[in-house]
């Protein structure tokens, strides 16, 4: 009698136990790695865009001897480019008294 190859249904159905295991073991963690990403990104776009706010007062100042009000207007071109200022601002980040913050979600 010739025995057929292949895996039986209780095997099958402990590989995929197994599958889903490891699912919900990696899932929550990727979420949380993402999360951390994204703060981090907001902390690193927190400083970039408040160097070049301290680098434009820093030029105004020096050839109109007062400080001035920056707006991400002023800042897109020669200290940020359009992309950074649209990161920057889908960060919730604003400028505000020449300072950067970022907006609390709701606001």
């Amino acid at each position: 009698m010739h025995r057929r190859q292949g895996f039986t249904l209780i095997e099958m159905t402990i590989v995929l136990f197994i599958i889903s295991l490891l699912v919900l073991i990696i899932l929550p963690n990727l979420n949380g790695q993402r999360q951390r990403a994204q703060g981090i990104h907001r902390g690193a776009m927190t400083t970039v865009v408040q160097g070049q706010v301290t680098a434009y007062i820093d030029d105004y100042v020096a050839t109109n001897h007062v400080t001035p009000n920056v707006t991400y207007a002023k800042l897109t071109g020669k200290y940020l480019t359009a992309d950074q200022v649209k990161s920057a601002k889908a960060e919730g980040l604003v400028i505000d008294k020449n300072e950067v913050k970022q907006v609390k979600d709701g606001q």
